[in-house]
């Protein structure tokens, strides 16, 4: 619980919710926001949370709602259990908030150093110019699979589908991966979504680059999970992504390169300027 009232007592010290954003939920009167979730799911996965599948982020989405709901539930009935009066709670919420005013101070140093970095636009482009292998969007499949536990299995899976085609196969796939799929994407038909080449085990990888548009496997695909009956639903060739795209991401890229030698000079000055002692 230290951790939740770490984060409660640094929302009060920085005191910015948006009178805009969206309550999801309310317990015995107190408001859960959109953008309180929204901060503890962005700092939670580092920032990348936008980039999850959307079916991953609606289950974290709804696992730190219920989470928040615990902490809102435990601290009402800590305040009525007079928590919130003992000696002990109000010696670790003097201690604590002393952590985190130092906390809060150095990280809003810190994002005051990365605003004055600036990137120049001749930067970026000249960046996009001398690295273009790294602006390429790779080929990428939309697959879909049965996962069975044995070979016959997988067999008679593929022989049930044999000679069907088209829209007919993949409904009828979609249909046989609800019923007979063991793998957690059963419910969704057996639905990978889009997936580059190498993200795969290897024997899945190889098998279903392999494939056609609108095919499917005629033989198993055996890994360590079990034998895959593997559908293609889709492919999308590799392409060049334009400068107008990326340039963005190019531009954070570059302030943050920035910002971390700035930050190595700046931390060797302080370091010398100070008096640092080590307790053996």
């Amino acid at each position: 619980m230290k951790r939740y009232y770490a984060a409660w007592i640094l929302g009060l010290l920085l005191s910015a919710t948006s009178g805009s954003a969206a309550v999801l939920a309310t317990v015995n009167g107190d408001e859960i926001t959109s953008e309180e979730v929204n901060k503890v799911l962005m700092e939670g996965t580092q920032g990348r949370f936008d980039s999850l599948p959307a079916d991953k982020q609606n289950e974290l989405r709804q696992r730190i709602i219920e989470g928040m709901i615990a902490q809102e539930l435990v601290y009402d009935d800590a305040k009525r259990s007079g928590v919130l009066e003992s000696k002990e709670y109000k010696q670790e919420l003097e201690a604590l908030v002393s952590r985190l005013k130092v906390q809060l101070a150095a990280k809003v140093w810190e994002q005051e150093q990365f605003e004055a970095i600036k990137v120049d636009a001749k930067e970026v482009k000249a960046y996009f110019d001398a690295n273009p292998e790294e602006f390429v969007d790779k080929e990428k499949i939309r697959a879909r699979h049965i996962l069975v536990k044995t070979a016959a299995d997988a067999q008679a899976v593929i022989k049930s589908m044999k000679g069907l085609s088209g829209e007919k196969l993949k409904n009828e796939f979609i249909a046989q991966a609800k019923s007979k799929s063991t793998g957690p994407s059963a419910a969704k038909g057996g639905d990978l979504g889009y997936f580059p080449r190498g993200q795969m085990v290897p024997s899945f990888n190889d098998a279903v680059f392999a494939m056609k548009e609108g095919t499917m496997s005629s033989a198993p695909v055996q890994s360590q999970f079990g034998y895959h009956v593997i559908y293609v639903e889709d492919k999308k060739a590799a392409k060049k992504l334009g400068f107008d795209e990326v340039k963005n991401f190019i531009e954070q890229r570059l302030k943050m390169d920035k910002f971390k030698a700035t930050m190595e000079k700046k931390m060797s000055s302080l370091r010398e300027k100070a008096k640092i002692t080590y307790t053996k």
